[in-house]
């Protein structure tokens, strides 16, 4: 799993119970997970189609810093369905789990479109073939 972003939690990002709400986390991961899905498909039309169920771990609190790790599991023909995870930096500790979000490919009309990937490719390696 490579782990792309990281967050400061922040006292606005606590419950009532003063760790991090659960609904400000799954922001965050739906945001990576648009990110990720944009930069493989290279194309900035992209949507949330499903997340699976989601496992709380562990809880962080005001202060800790938590990374947000992105895995693809599959390239459908419109789609890309990616694996979370969510842990502490500084410990490890995993946080949450996601197994599987899926990401729709979308054409100017807003309908899903193929976008002829089949493999993750990096950004750098983009660059390098380009020239």
């Amino acid at each position: 799993m490579n782990y792309h972003t990281r967050k400061w939690v922040k006292p606005e990002d606590l419950n009532p119970n003063h760790s991090l709400f659960g609904g400000r986390l799954l922001q965050w991961i739906d945001e990576e997970a648009a990110l990720y899905a944009i930069i493989q498909l290279e194309n900035t039309k992209v949507v949330t189609k499903f997340i699976s169920e989601i496992n709380f771990v562990s809880s962080a609190k005001q202060g800790d810093i938590v990374e947000i790790g992105i895995e693809v599991m599959k390239f459908g023909a419109t789609s890309l369905t990616l694996a979370c995870e969510v842990r502490n930096k500084m410990t490890h500790q995993t946080i949450i789990t996601v197994d599987k979000i899926v990401m729709v490919n979308l054409d100017e009309e807003g309908n899903p479109a193929p976008h002829g990937k089949t493999k993750v490719e990096f950004v750098k390696d983009r660059l390098h073939n380009k020239s």
